[in-house]
């Protein structure tokens, strides 16, 4: 089914062995640095427990990399009794330098750059105009290059993120199984590495999502957590110690097809009552044009209902929190995690959502934890996109020094002029 877009993969060249201890080294400086910079390198020596010597040899390295930056104020005011020249504070340079990432969802495709500390600096969604399979991707690998050559700022582009719902085998970035779109065994990381030249890293998007959580989010998240996504896919990920954890075979589990008690709705695995069939976006919008509430299945359609007070859209929405509420009191049980967080679009759209999501919880959760465990994700509708990027600044976190030196140049195509951020295509 693929022949045509796999005909012409180009196998990258295999990365240069570097220096383990210092990709560490610099890891630790990079992370101290991302979550309390502006900071002194005598305190990053502290939270790190490198010498003085080290840290300073690793920011040196960072900042001519452009991850790091001095700042121009000191980090010890005069006449507090410092001894010696003041140091200048490093912070995580978020200027020079981006990560670009692509989200393929069912209806589109979410394209964006991205800061080193995870902010959207643009965003562009590309519609899909009802295709499915390589029918996808053609258009979009034709595209690519114009669209890295629009970074903002004149920025150097180091990396591409690439994630989308299914079965995603991170280490060979090819997609496994994704059936709303039609795709098995796709190599999307050489296919996207080809067209655009630069490093690609491809994962599951609540793999990625939780990822940011982990860089960027919530403290509780690197002690443990579960991400739940609910859109057109429905699916999961969970980590412990900072990690997200893959599965054997790729997957981080499966929980499409937990079932759901009082829904008969059917489900593609030829079963009723399946997480996936009863709370997709699929079957929302499905029944929200069943029932009248809008004229066809549209993600916008109902959002307009909900936010106009119809009542049908308003009963529709909450039924669906609540099945999401009980698989999360389901998924709270078995892992236990110090957080829960949850991307769904309508609990980000009105707080009040998500409190009948907490309160399905509680009512659900034998373990009776607190409700306040529970979260929306808090990127609002930049979320598909952090998402994207959060696949390569994992990679550019973990291994600092390895990615930007090992990485091929990035290509120079003509620049476009960049479209906003959030205009839609």
């Amino acid at each position: 089914m693929f022949a045509e877009l796999t005909s012409t993969v180009v196998t990258t060249a295999r990365p240069r062995t570097g220096d383990a201890r210092r990709d560490v080294n610099a890891a630790a400086v990079l992370r101290a640095v991302l979550d309390h910079g502006p900071v002194a390198r005598s305190r990053v020596a502290a939270l790190t427990g490198l010498s003085p010597a080290a840290v300073s040899r690793q920011v040196v390295d960072l900042v001519r990399l452009g991850l790091l930056r001095e700042r121009p104020e000191p980090a010890t005011a005069p006449g507090r009794g410092a001894v010696g020249r003041p140091q200048l504070p490093v912070d995580v340079d978020t200027d020079r330098i981006a990560v670009a990432g692509l989200h393929i969802g069912l209806p589109s495709t979410t394209f964006a750059f991205l800061d080193p500390r995870g902010n959207v600096l643009h965003r562009r969604e590309l519609s899909h105009r009802g295709r499915t399979g390589p029918a996808v991707l053609r258009p979009l690998l034709e595209r690519l290059p114009g669209l890295l050559a629009a970074a903002p700022d004149a920025r150097t582009v180091v990396g591409l993120g690439a994630v989308t719902g299914g079965t995603v085998d991170r280490d060979r970035g090819r997609i496994i199984r994704h059936d709303p779109l039609g795709w098995q065994d796709l190599p999307l990381g050489e296919l996207l590495a080809d067209a655009s030249g630069l490093p690609v890293q491809v994962d599951n998007h609540a793999r990625a999502l939780t990822q940011a959580e982990i860089l960027f989010g919530h403290p509780a998240a690197r002690r443990s957590m579960v991400h739940l996504f609910v859109g057109h896919v429905v699916d999961a990920a969970l980590a412990v110690a900072g990690t997200v954890h893959v599965g054997p075979a790729s997957p981080t589990g499966e929980i499409a097809h937990l079932p759901v008690p009082d829904s008969d709705v059917p489900c593609h695995c030829g079963r009723t009552g399946c997480l996936v069939a009863a709370a997709s976006d699929t079957t929302l919008f499905e029944a929200a044009a069943a029932e009248g509430i809008t004229e066809r299945p549209d993600r916008a359609a109902l959002v307009a209902a909900v936010k106009a007070g119809d009542p049908r859209a308003d009963r529709l929405v909450r039924r669906r929190a609540e099945t999401v509420g009980r698989a999360l009191g389901l998924l709270a049980d078995v892992v236990n995690p110090d957080l829960l967080v949850l991307t769904e679009h309508f609990t980000s759209l009105d707080p009040a959502y998500l409190e009948v999501v907490r309160a399905a919880f509680a009512r659900g959760s034998h373990l009776r934890r607190d409700t306040g465990l529970v979260i929306a994700q808090r990127r609002g509708a930049d979320v598909l996109a952090v998402a994207a990027g959060a696949a390569s600044l994992g990679a550019l976190y973990a291994r600092p020094v390895h990615a930007l030196t090992t990485a091929p140049p990035p290509r120079r195509p003509t620049p476009t002029a960049p479209s906003r951020r959030g205009s839609h295509s």
